[in-house]
C-alpha cells in the first residue's frame, strides 16, 4: 500500500536515543506511512539502531545521504526519495508531538502546500529552549505571520508537513541548517500557495546535545525572512529567484 505521508528524520549521532522517537511515531501516527532516517555518514551512531528497528517493522528505512553534509541537505534527500504525496519533517530529538502528523497529513491533503505546526498559535507552547533562540524564532515568526501574511505565525520551526509535488517544482535551496522551513513557507507565500497552522507543544530534548548552530545559520534565516515580502513570482521562476536569495542577491 502506498502510503499516505513521508515522515523524514534527519539525524546525527543520536545513537540508541532514535528507538524511543521511532516507538512514539509508530504507536501514534495512524495513517499508512513511511518513516526515513536520513544521516550524513554509515558510521553515525544512529544507523545501528534503525537498521535493527527497521527488521521489526518494514515502514522504517536508514537513509545514508551521499550528497553533502548537514541538516537541510539530509531533509532535501529525504524528500527526494519520498514515495507519499505528503512530506513531514520532524526531528530526532523527540521535541515534536507525533500527535500532530496525522492532522498536518490532512491539511495537506486538503489543499494547503505547506502545514506548519506552531509553537506561537492560540494553544500552542514551547516548553525550555535557550531565551536567544526562543525570541528571535517568535519575534520572526509573528511578525512574518503579521506583516507578510506567510499563513502561520511559526514559520522558522522545522515540524511541518509539504505537498512533495510543490517541493519538487519550487525546489530547495538551503544547504546548511533547518532553515528550510521558513525558505518553503517564503516560496508559498511568494507563489500565493495557501499555507495553514495548527497548535503544537514543543518540549525541549532531555536527551542527548542539540545540533542548532544559531549563530552560523542566523544569515540564512535572514535572507529567507526577507525573501517572503517579495511580490507574487510564478512556480516556474521561484527556483530561480531563491537560488538567486542565497548567494545574497535581491
Amino acid at each position: 500500500m502506498k502510503p499516505r505521508v513521508t515522515i523524514v528524520i534527519p539525524a546525527y549521532n543520536e545513537g540508541q536515543g532514535i528507538e524511543d522517537v521511532l516507538e512514539r511515531l509508530l504507536e501514534t501516527v495512524e495513517l499508512p506511512c513511511e518513516i526515513s532516517v536520513v544521516v550524513d555518514s554509515p558510521d553515525d551512531s544512529t544507523v545501528t539502531y534503525v537498521e535493527k528497528f527497521a527488521k521489526r517493522d518494514t515502514r522504517v528505512r536508514c537513509l545514508v545521504n551521499d550528497v553533502a553534509p548537514g541538516p537541510a541537505q539530509a531533509i532535501r534527500y529525504g524528500i527526494d526519495r519520498a514515495s507519499a504525496d505528503v512530506v513531514v519533517v520532524t526531528m530526532a530529538d523527540g521535541c515534536d508531538d507525533p500527535q500532530q502528523i496525522d492532522y498536518l497529513t490532512r491539511l495537506v491533503e486538503r489543499g494547503v502546500v505547506v502545514a506548519a505546526a506552531s509553537r506561537y498559535s492560540r494553544g500552542g507552547q514551547q516548553v525550555g529552549g535557550p531565551f536567544l533562540k526562543t525570541f528571535l524564532s517568535r519575534a520572526a515568526g509573528l511578525s512574518l505571520w503579521a506583516l507578510a501574511r506567510v499563513g502561520t505565525r511559526d514559520a522558522t520551526n522545522s515540524f511541518k508537513a509539504y505537498n512533495t509535488e510543490f517541493v519538487r517544482q519550487v525546489g530547495i535551496s538551503s544547504n546548511t541548517g533547518f532553515e528550510i522551513g521558513i525558505e518553503l513557507v517564503a516560496k508559498a507565500r511568494r507563489t500565493r500557495q495557501p499555507v495553514a497552522e495548527l497548535p503544537t507543544i514543543w518540549l525541549e530534548r532531555h536527551q542527548g546535545v542539540s545540533n542548532f548552530k544559531l549563530a552560523s545559520w542566523l544569515p540564512n534565516y535572514i535572507r529567507w525572512y526577507l525573501f517572503a515580502f517579495g511580490p507574487k513570482i510564478p512556480l516556474s521562476d521561484v527556483g530561480a529567484a531563491g537560488e538567486s536569495t542565497q548567494k545574497g542577491h535581491p
